[in-house]
């Protein structure tokens, strides 16, 4: 409640701390009707549990009767780990498709030391579906993947 307090007075909340990182690239794709991906960004403990989304970017703002969340579930690796129980949207996790190029996602500092993958899946309508994990271990988190068609690299860099 003070936080909000503090923001309808004017006043700017810090941005939550980063222990690094994550850079996705959405290739820009050679085909005649092109469509931005869906894409979810998550961590997830490498010996199974919880996920914790990052980032999804979906049609937010979705022209027409349809909601831009009824496609959300063609990411399912990212549906099947916690998507379909998150309340969308999802403050400062929830935002719009990107255009190709690399986007940056800050990786929460408040992950516990061990080992962590990070998942980066991408779907497309008229597309395919492309999923990225990448292995690392919090807090010394760095490493580089990249994907054959719908993403580039992912690369994960610490502070």
């Amino acid at each position: 409640m003070r936080l909000c307090s503090f923001l309808l007075l004017g006043g700017t909340a810090a941005a939550p701390a980063a222990a690094g990182t994550v850079s996705v690239t959405v290739p820009r794709l050679p085909v005649a009707e092109y469509h931005r991906p869906y894409v979810a960004v998550w961590v997830e403990p490498a010996g199974g549990g919880a996920a914790r989304t990052l980032a999804v970017w979906y049609d937010v703002k979705k022209r027409g009767n349809e909601p831009g969340t009824k496609w959300l579930a063609d990411l399912r690796a990212w549906w099947r780990k916690g998507g379909r129980s998150l309340a969308l949207p999802a403050n400062g996790v929830s935002g719009a498709t990107r255009a190709p190029g690399t986007h940056a996602i800050p990786l929460p500092a408040d992950l516990k030391p061990g080992p962590y993958v990070l998942n980066v899946e991408a779907a497309r309508e008229t597309g395919g579906r492309e999923l990225v994990r990448l292995p690392f271990t919090a807090p010394a988190a760095t490493g580089r993947a990249t994907g054959s068609h719908e993403l580039g690299a992912v690369t994960l860099s610490a502070r």
